[in-house]
C-alpha cells in the first residue's frame, strides 16, 4: 500500500459509485441527525444527557466509509467521539442513544455514558474517554482473531497521535505483524489547541514509516476514499503483512464538546470548515453529476428525521436504572473454586519453579492461555519463572514483547474480553506505574459497564519488595494502590505453594487478577501439592490465642519466625497471611482477631502512610477493636545499601517488640497505636 493510494487529503476520489454513494449519504445524514438530537437532549435545564458529550459532526464520513469495507468477522474500537461508528458498526440506535440518556434501555443500561460504551457480542467492541487507550486493547482483540482472519479497526483522534501509549501499540503491532488498522481521524484539533501547532508535519502518516508499516494520508470528507483506502489495508493485513495507519483530514463541524462555545477557534476556521462538511460535498456531487434529483434526496432527509423523532420520543418514554442495581456487577459472583485435573502429589520446590509449574499446567490445561511480556518467551523471563515454556508451546503462546509495559497490559486486555486466558507479566512493580491506565480504567471498568456480559479475565504477574541492593525505582511495595480499584484482585503469595495455588486460581478467575510475587522469595523452597485454593482466602499459619498477627507477601515469613520467638517467652501469637487483599478475607480476619481477645499486630514491607494495613486497623476499629498496632517501612525511600534497609524494613525483633507493645497495654485497651519499623 502506498503511502497515498486514493488521492490525497485535499482532492476527492475522481470516481463515484452512485447506489453506495447515496447510501453512504443517507447514513451521514442519519448520524448527523442523531448528534443533533444528542446535543438538543443535553441542553435547557430539563436534559436527558447528564454532562459532556463528544460528537462526531464534520467526520460521519470516516465512519461510513470505513465500516463499509468490513466484514462481520472484524471488529471495532473508537474513540469518545464514537456514536458514528457504533451505528455504522451495526448497534441498534434506539440502545445507543438510551445509553447517552442513561437510560435502562441503553446497550450498557446507564453505566457507559455517551463517551463509554461497549457493545458484548457485537462488531463493536467499544469506545474509549482515555486518549490513545484503544490502540492496544485493539492489538489484544487481534491476537484473539487466531486463525478467523479478521480485521481490527481502531479509531484515534489527531492528538492521540502524541501519547506514549498509541506509539507502545504501534510498536507492538507492527513487531507482531497484528492485523490492526490504525485510522487518524485528523480534524485539526488536538481538543482545543490546533494540532499543526504542536507537530510540525503536514502528513501524520508519514510516522507510519518509522515503525515499518504502511502508512496513507486521504481525504476524511470522502466516504468513497475512505472505503477503497480501507478496504487496500484490510487486504493487507489479512494477507498477513501487518498492520497500517491511515490519516483522514477530516473537519469539526462544533465544539469540542456539547458545551464548548469554541472562544478559541478562529471564524474562519469554522467557515473552512463548514465548506468541507461531508454531507454537502456529497450532496452536491450527486445533484451536479445529474444522479439523483433534488426531490430524491430531500426525501430521504425527511424520512431520516421521521425516523429520528421516533426514536427520541421511544427513549424519553425509557425508564431510568433501577438504583438497587448500582452495586452489581463489579466482580464475578460465582467464586467457587476451580479443581485441577492433575494427581495432588507434595513436591519440593522453589518458589519460582513453584511459579513456572503452575504457568504450565494452565497452558497444558486451557488452550486459551497465552503467556507474554517482556523477556519471558525465548530468555524464560529475568527471574526464569517462565523458563522452557516457550520451547514447550511454541512462539504462538509464550512470547516476547517489546518494552511497552501499556501495549503489554492494553493488549491483556483486548485479548480477554475476546475469549483469551493472557498472563501478562510485568518485570517489576515499580513499571506497573507507566500503564496503570490499562489495569485502572480499562480492565477493572468492563464487567461493570456491560453488566456482567463482558468481563477481562487476565492475569498479571509481577514482584515487588527490596532486596540487597535493589534501588528506590525497583522496591516498591505498591499493593495499596491495586487494592482501591473496584474490579481487580489482589494476590500475594508467600510460600512457594501459595505460588503455584494462587496463580492457578487467578488464571481460572474470570475477572482480572494481579498476582504479586516477592523477589526475595524466588529461591526459597517448600512443598507444594498441585491444587488450587479459593481466591480471596485467607490462610492460618499459626494457631494462638493471645495476639493476632496479620501480615502477607514476604513480611508473613518474618510473623512466623516472630510467633516462634514469643511462643518461648510464653505468648501464643496467631499468625494470619491475608494472601488476598482484594478481596479480603473479612470473616476470617475478625475471627482470629476475636479469637486473641482483639489484640493484634499489622505489619507489611510497604510504608506506613497509605499502606493496606491502614485499611485492615479501620476495619478493626469499625468492628470495637481497640489494642492493635500497624508495624511498616517508614515513609522514606528504598535505599540500595543492605545496611540501610535492614534499618528500615520491618524486623523478625520489630515484630516481637510490637507484639509486647500490645500484650503491656492489654489490661488498658483503650488505644491504637502504629510503629514504622525497629530493630
Amino acid at each position: 500500500m502506498n503511502e497515498r493510494p486514493h488521492g490525497s487529503a485535499e482532492g476527492a476520489a475522481t470516481s463515484i459509485d452512485p447506489e453506495f454513494a447515496r447510501q453512504a449519504l443517507q447514513r451521514m445524514a442519519f448520524i448527523r441527525c442523531f448528534e443533533e438530537a444528542c446535543l438538543k437532549m443535553s441542553a435547557g435545564a430539563d436534559a436527558l444527557v447528564a454532562g459532556s458529550i463528544h460528537l462526531c459532526a464534520g467526520q460521519e464520513a470516516i465512519a461510513v466509509g470505513a465500516c463499509a469495507a468490513t466484514n462481520d468477522e472484524d471488529r471495532i474500537l473508537a474513540t469518545y467521539r464514537g456514536h458514528g461508528w457504533a451505528i455504522e458498526a451495526g448497534l441498534d440506535p434506539f440502545e445507543i442513544l438510551s445509553e447517552i440518556c442513561h437510560r435502562e434501555t441503553g446497550i450498557n443500561g446507564g453505566r457507559g455514558g455517551s463517551a463509554y460504551f461497549m457493545g458484548p457480542g457485537t462488531k463493536f467492541v467499544g469506545e474509549n474517554s482515555i486518549v490513545g487507550a484503544g490502540a492496544a486493547i485493539a492489538n489484544g482483540v487481534a491476537l484473539a482473531m487466531g486463525e478467523k482472519k479478521g480485521v481490527v479497526l481502531v479509531s484515534i483522534g489527531d492528538g492521540a497521535m502524541n501519547q506514549g501509549a498509541l506509539h507502545e501499540a504501534i510498536v507492538f503491532a507492527a513487531y507482531k505483524k497484528l492485523p490492526v488498522i490504525f485510522v487518524c481521524e485528523n480534524n485539526g484539533w488536538s481538543e482545543m489547541t490546533p494540532i499543526d501547532r504542536i507537530v510540525p508535519i503536514e502528513r501524520l502518516s508519514r510516522r507510519a514509516a518509522g515503525y515499518g508499516i504502511s502508512g496513507a494520508t486521504i481525504d476524511g470528507c470522502d466516504p468513497i476514499a475512505v472505503r477503497d483506502t480501507i478496504s487496500l489495508a484490510i487486504d493487507h493485513a489479512r494477507a498477513g503483512k501487518g498492520p497500517s495507519l491511515i490519516e483522514c483530514k477530516t473537519v469539526r463541524l462544533w465544539g469540542h464538546y456539547n458545551r464548548d462555545i469554541e472562544h478559541y477557534r478562529p471564524k474562519a476556521d469554522r467557515l473552512k470548515a463548514a465548506d468541507a462538511d461531508p454531507i454537502r460535498r456529497l450532496r452536491g456531487r450527486l445533484l451536479a453529476k445529474g444522479l439523483f434529483s433534488e426531490s430524491e434526496l430531500d426525501a430521504d432527509v425527511a424520512a431520516i428525521k421521521t425516523r429520528m423523532e421516533e426514536l427520541i420520543e421511544r427513549v424519553t418514554a425509557a425508564p431510568k436504572p433501577d438504583p438497587a442495581r448500582a452495586l452489581l456487577h463489579v466482580v464475578a459472583e460465582d467464586d467457587t473454586p476451580p479443581h485441577s485435573k492433575l494427581v495432588a502429589v507434595a513436591t519440593e520446590l522453589t518458589y519460582q519453579q513453584a511459579v513456572n509449574d503452575a504457568l504450565r499446567d494452565e497452558l497444558t490445561e486451557r488452550p486459551e492461555v497465552l503467556v507474554f511480556g517482556e523477556d519471558v518467551g525465548f530468555a524464560g523471563g529475568i527471574f526464569g519463572c517462565t523458563r522452557n515454556l516457550q520451547r514447550e508451546f511454541g512462539e504462538e503462546r509464550v512470547f516476547d514483547t517489546p518494552i511497552a509495559e501499556a501495549s503489554i497490559l492494553g493488549a491483556a486486555v483486548g485479548a480477554s474480553m475476546c475469549g483469551l486466558r493472557p498472563v501478562a507479566e510485568i518485570m517489576w512493580m515499580d513499571f506497573l506505574l507507566v500503564a496503570l491506565d490499562q489495569l485502572v480504567n480499562q480492565a477493572a471498568n468492563v464487567r461493570y459497564v456491560t453488566q456482567g456480559k463482558d468481563s477481562a479475565p487476565m492475569v498479571v504477574r509481577l514482584q515487588q519488595g527490596a532486596t540487597p541492593g535493589s534501588c528506590a525505582q525497583h522496591s516498591q511495595c505498591l499493593e495499596a494502590f491495586l487494592a482501591h480499584v473496584p474490579g481487580l484482585k489482589v494476590g500475594i503469595p508467600s510460600t512457594p505453594q501459595d505460588a503455584y495455588d494462587m496463580l492457578r486460581a487467578a488464571v481460572a478467575d474470570n475477572d482480572p487478577c494481579v498476582i504479586i510475587e516477592s523477589r526475595a522469595l524466588y529461591q526459597t523452597n517448600g512443598q507444594v501439592t498441585k491444587t488450587i485454593s479459593k481466591l480471596g482466602s485467607a490462610k492460618l499459619r499459626r494457631e494462638g490465642s493471645d495476639v493476632a498477627i496479620i501480615s502477607w507477601g514476604a513480611i508473613a515469613n518474618r510473623a512466623e519466625e516472630a510467633a516462634q520467638i514469643l511462643s518461648a517467652k510464653g505468648v501464643e501469637a496467631a499468625v494470619l497471611d491475608l494472601r488476598w487483599i482484594a478481596p479480603l478475607d473479612e470473616t476470617q480476619l475478625i475471627s482470629v482477631v476475636k479469637q486473641c481477645g482483639g489484640r493484634a499486630v499489622i505489619v507489611h514491607e510497604a510504608n506506613l502512610s497509605g499502606g493496606f494495613g491502614a485499611e485492615i486497623a479501620a476495619r478493626l476499629s469499625e468492628r470495637g477493636f481497640a489494642n492493635f498496632q500497624r508495624l511498616g517501612t517508614p515513609n522514606t525511600r528504598i535505599p540500595a545499601s543492605p545496611v540501610l534497609q535492614a534499618a528500615l524494613l520491618p524486623s523478625v525483633e520489630a515484630i516481637v517488640a510490637a507484639v509486647d507493645r500490645v500484650m503491656s497495654r492489654a489490661s488498658r485497651p483503650d488505644h491504637a497505636s502504629e510503629l514504622p519499623y525497629g530493630s
